[in-house]
């Protein structure tokens, strides 16, 4: 398997391809990698040094890419954190150029807006672009809880709403849609889920709150989701797998007591993820 990963990347710690590359590799998946910004570290700390990456650059990355014959054996494209509305722009550029050398590449979408504790965070067009331009296009969403309401306009916050809301998104094109951290009515507080839907079904998967800030944490699971549904992975086992490992990371990382998650030292728990939490029916 091999994956086209567009997304932002940090020199210090675990963010957006940094967070991505090595899970999906760790789980056999080749990657290439597009950065779409070059930071420091995640914005999340209130300061960092770096730039964002210039479109054209990431068009003319792609391009050489692409004339290497490579996007024909690449089985999907996962894109997050853009920087601009122009590099959007890039990456709808990239779907269309590996759709028409691999009809069958999937293109995950992880909707990068914001996220309850901010709010909105990226600049400004970037959450109308994923709105109207990148739901319609790809074949899976992974937004938050916050990201799922601002992308549908809906609350979001009851079992009910929720599931109405990752329908409507259905609805406009994607096939799965992967909700994560979120809480709900019946979410114990020392709890989280992560909700997978597609046209016929919905799961859902609870593990324990840790006292961390999730920096980086939707990235990675956005790229462990992935791997999982390339490998051929039913909607259930794919997020029971995805969520079990992030907390498996998660938990590593607070009995560290690191700030960035243990990616690289918790790395048995991308593939054999201990425990593994059950994915259940979500209605």
């Amino acid at each position: 398997m091999k994956v086209l990963s567009i997304q932002s990347w940090v020199s210090h710690g675990h963010a957006g391809n940094a967070a991505a590359i090595f899970p999906l590799q760790r789980l056999g998946v080749e990657v290439v990698a597009v950065h779409t910004v070059l930071f420091s570290n995640h914005t999340g700390y209130g300061s960092w040094r770096g730039r964002i990456v210039d479109a054209e650059l990431v068009r003319e990355i792609v391009h050489g890419v692409a004339e290497r014959g490579a996007l024909a054996e690449t089985d999907a494209l996962l894109t997050g954190y853009m920087g601009e509305a122009g590099i959007g722009e890039a990456i709808l550029d990239a779907h269309a150029r590996l759709k028409a050398a691999n009809a069958r590449a999937l293109w995950c979408c992880d909707p990068v807006i914001g996220d309850d504790g901010r709010g909105v965070f990226v600049r400004p067009g970037i959450p109308e672009f994923f709105r109207d331009r990148c739901v319609p296009a790809a074949d899976i969403l992974t937004p938050n809880q916050f990201e799922l309401a601002w992308l549908t306009g809906a609350e979001a916050r009851t079992r009910a709403t929720l599931l109405a809301a990752a329908r409507a998104l259905i609805a406009r094109g994607p096939r799965i849609v992967f909700v994560t951290s979120l809480a709900v009515e019946d979410t114990p507080e020392d709890a989280i889920d992560v909700v997978a839907v597609d046209a016929s079904r919905a799961v859902r998967v609870r593990v324990p709150k840790l006292p961390i800030i999730g920096r980086g944490t939707g990235d990675a699971i956005a790229a462990l989701f992935l791997a999982h549904v390339l490998a051929g992975r039913d909607l259930a086992e794919a997020a029971a797998r995805a969520a079990s490992s992030l907390h498996g990371v998660l938990r590593a990382t607070v009995a560290a007591g690191r700030q960035e998650m243990a990616l690289i030292p918790a790395q048995e728990q991308l593939v054999a993820p201990d425990p593994l939490f059950p994915a259940e029916p979500f209605a």
